[in-house]
């Protein structure tokens, strides 16, 4: 008779919500009806799952090992490591799916990531404050700097080339209100935009949780965004999504086949992956670094996909 296993996932929210489907299909095609989820990062995006939520824990649970793994199997869950994914044929959650399901490629419905009433609100909240305080109809969520970048000198850097470059952002933020579009920025670390004179304020909410950042993208008109988090949340919250991708290949990191996602790809001609969590490789570092340095024009067209105008550029 076969262990039950214990699944430890580590690395940050957007790849905890790709397991997602992975696990709901463990639990509904697996004859292990008492396997569970060790969260090296938080359970957050299994708190209030109807199917998942009691089998989530954290790394730091009292008893943990005792008593859910000792005599569980113990599997760790790496996708960047399955062949599909790092030679571009699969995405990340094809990829959690192909490790701990083992029934190769296939199509997988988008993860469920259920939010309370409370959440809800104060998401709507959010927005609903902006808008009315900025007088807008329509607002944009822009999410423009992925999980790796840092504050160094008074400048962001992002080695992996996913983020959007600071002069960029000013000028799709002063393009974005001159269409009259409010814009909330999902972000770490606040952006000094002065430079820009922008007409208007931008919003910049701190210490907002996972959560919530998925109910403000679910009431907002559209979200803008880089392979990070954000874009998994729009993808779950079904919401109109421009998502700009540089060093990572769009079907491994984001949703190309999604009906309400665009995709703009800066890497298509030029990019070399990345063997992320496979070993370091810096001359693909530097080969990639000013992959997601825009134009003015392309600045225009990143807008443009926002407003909906796809035919310009």
């Amino acid at each position: 008779m076969s262990r039950s296993k214990a699944f430890f996932i580590n690395g940050g929210a957007g790849r905890m919500i790709s397991s997602v489907p992975a696990f709901e299909k463990y639990l509904e095609e697996s004859d292990d009806k008492d396997f569970i989820i060790v969260c090296e990062g938080g359970t957050d995006v299994f708190k209030g799952h109807p199917k998942l939520d009691d089998r989530a824990y954290d790394i730091w649970h009292k008893g943990l090992f005792k008593d859910y793994l000792k005599n569980r199997e113990i599997v760790t869950t790496e996708p960047y490591r399955v062949w599909e994914y790092y030679n571009q044929q699969c995405s990340i959650a094809q990829a959690f799916d192909i490790q701990v399901n083992n029934k190769g490629l296939r199509e997988l419905p988008k993860p469920t990531l259920k939010l309370s009433k409370d959440e809800l609100l104060n998401g709507r909240s959010v927005v609903s404050e902006v808008k009315k305080k900025l007088k807008k109809e329509k607002l944009v969520v822009f999410q423009p700097y992925g999980r790796g970048v840092e504050y160094i000198d008074e400048t962001l850097l992002d080695r992996t080339a996913r983020s959007f470059e600071l002069k960029d952002v000013k000028a799709i933020v002063k393009k974005l209100q001159q269409n009259d579009y409010a814009v909330i920025m999902m972000s770490e670390f606040k952006t000094d935009l002065s430079e820009a004179k922008l007409k208007e304020e931008v919003a910049m909410p701190e210490n907002v949780n996972m959560r919530v950042w998925a109910a403000i993208i679910k009431y907002a008109d559209h979200f803008l965004g880089c392979d990070s988090l954000g874009q998994h949340l729009a993808y779950s919250m079904e919401t109109p999504s421009t998502i700009v991708t540089g060093a990572t290949y769009p079907i491994n990191v984001s949703y190309p086949d999604c009906k309400y996602f665009e995709i703009l790809d800066m890497g298509e001609i030029h990019r070399e992956y990345d063997p992320i969590r496979i070993l370091p490789d810096e001359r693909v570092n530097r080969m990639n670094e000013n992959i997601m340095s825009m134009t003015d024009d392309i600045t225009t067209l990143v807008v443009n996909h926002v407003l909906g105008k796809k035919d310009d550029s």
